[in-house]
Formats: C-alpha cells, sequence, structure tokens
C-alpha cells in the first residue's frame, strides 16, 4: 500500500501539462514554469496552418534570457532541455503576421512534460535491449530518485525558510529593543528640560 502511494505521489510530481491557446499578429504569447535542478524537459508544439498568413517564431529562454531553444517559421516540432540549476524558463511565440493575412489569430497547441515523464523508457529499453519488467524497474527508480530529490530540495526550502524566520525575529527583537530605548532617553529628556523650565518661572522649587 505505501509503495502504491509513493507511487501516485511521483506521478504528481512528474508533469505533463498540455494548453491550447491563440495568438495575435505583432504579439508574443508566453508560458513561464519552474523546474529543479537537473531535470529534463521536453515540449512539443503545433501551429494550426494558414495559408498566407506569415510565420509563427518560437523561443525558449531561462531566467536569465539564455537561449535554450529557438525556431523561425515553426509548423509542429518538439524540443528538449536539462535545468543545470533550480529555474524557470519561458516559451514564446511570436506571429509576424503578413499583409495578406486573412485570419485574425493562429492557434497554438503545447505540451510540456518534467522529470520522469519526459524520458521515453521504450527507446531507452531498446537501445539497452531490456525487457519490460526491467524497464518497469528502471522507470520505478527513476521515480523514487525524484521523490528522494523533491524532498531533499523541500528541505532545503523549509532550512533556508526558518533561518529567514529566525533572522527577522532577531531584527525585530534589536528593533524593539532600540525604540525603547530611544522613547525612554526622549522621555527623560522632556522631563529634565520642563523641571529646569519650571524652575526657571519659579513655578516649582
Amino acid at each position: 500500500m505505501l509503495s502504491f502511494q509513493l507511487f501516485v505521489f511521483a506521478l504528481a510530481l512528474s508533469t505533463v501539462r498540455g494548453i491550447s491557446f491563440f495568438i495575435v499578429g505583432g504579439q508574443k504569447r508566453c508560458l513561464k514554469d519552474e523546474v529543479h535542478k537537473n531535470v529534463l524537459v521536453t515540449g512539443q508544439y503545433h501551429v494550426l496552418e494558414e495559408q498566407n498568413s506569415g510565420k509563427v517564431n518560437l523561443v525558449v529562454t531561462d531566467a536569465k534570457s539564455y537561449v535554450l531553444y529557438s525556431k523561425e517559421d515553426v509548423s509542429s516540432g518538439k524540443f528538449a532541455f536539462t535545468t543545470e540549476d533550480y529555474d524557470q524558463f519561458e516559451v514564446c511565440f511570436t506571429w509576424e503576421k503578413s499583409d495578406s493575412a486573412v485570419v485574425q489569430f493562429r492557434e497554438v497547441g503545447l505540451e510540456l512534460k518534467h522529470g520522469v515523464e519526459a524520458k521515453n523508457y521504450e527507446e531507452t529499453g531498446k537501445a539497452e535491449k531490456l525487457k519490460p519488467m526491467e524497464i518497469e524497474l528502471r522507470r520505478l527508480e527513476d521515480l523514487s530518485e525524484s521523490i528522494v530529490n523533491d524532498f531533499a530540495y523541500m528541505k532545503e526550502r523549509e532550512e533556508y525558510m526558518r533561518d529567514t524566520n529566525e533572522s527577522t525575529n532577531s531584527r525585530v527583537l534589536y528593533f524593539s529593543v532600540f525604540s525603547m530605548c530611544c522613547l525612554f532617553g526622549l522621555a527623560t529628556w522632556q522631563v529634565l528640560y520642563l523641571r529646569k523650565y519650571f524652575k526657571s518661572k519659579k513655578l516649582i522649587d
């Protein structure tokens, strides 16, 4: 039962995202996503063909604007890359609409796969001459590794958030003590000043 729960949890971690949308001539439509370190990402796209409507360009970049994949005048195809660090990538489509275009919109279909779901185990099995059971075991091994990596990342984030919280609490405490000292000093100065003022006016002894 536990192994089945882990298997389902791993399937949830290894995502497959498919989306269909429309682009307008001269505008850029982008899709952003975040992935962990050393994760394989694959994408399959399809642009609905329209005669004499101009070309659609595709660019995939990371958070530092480094181009991971680029192609002009796309109709359908695939791309793949492996992340070097925890990063955010962006998939952008741009339609260079021609003057003779009749349509106002172009439909684009995009399917993204992360992690284990992005790997082709059938091709791996053929290349390494693995039996179906061995292929499934390889898949389960990768799923287990994905679970371990995700838990390690969550633990790292938890430690980072805890350190940030403790640092913030310390700063708030120091600021509160400093504020109280300032208020105490100001109150003392006001008392001494008023005492001196009243004495000068001979209102008190």
